[in-house]
């Protein structure tokens, strides 16, 4: 479990969204552990910095002014969560899209996310995305 105080958790959870809202795949992925993993909506896992950094490259490519909020993080031991709002423009159909989620994390001892698993409400998603 890391040691982690949840002030620096906080700090940590807004670094994420800041990363997210970069378009630096790069940058979201080095918030993992080496061989992190993430599962989206009960998905398989995308595991590794390489193979996290090409997810955060597709949403970038949905999305190329997206922008990520931290809602509300919490923190308990070695496990968090990180509610967010997610909102861009679609870059295919123009629509503009807001939806909120959030990612369950198990944190390894150096603080790094090692698994994440996170939820949105997909069809709202889609909804927005068509214009609907």
């Amino acid at each position: 479990m890391p040691d982690i105080s949840y002030d620096d958790f906080k700090k940590f959870a807004a670094a994420y969204a800041a990363a997210w809202s970069s378009g630096d795949p790069q940058a979201v992925a080095s918030f993992f552990a080496v061989d992190g993993a993430i599962a989206i909506n009960d998905g398989e896992p995308i595991v590794g910095r390489e193979a996290i950094a090409g997810m955060a490259q597709g949403f970038y490519d949905e999305f190329p002014d997206l922008v990520v909020h931290c809602d509300d993080p919490r923190l308990a031991g070695g496990h968090a969560l990180f509610a967010w709002t997610l909102e861009g423009k679609h870059s295919q159909t123009g629509k503009y899209v807001k939806v909120g989620g959030w990612e369950e994390w198990d944190l390894n001892e150096a603080g790094e996310v090692a698994s994440s698993r996170g939820w949105f409400d997909a069809a709202d998603y889609d909804r927005q995305v068509q214009g609907g």
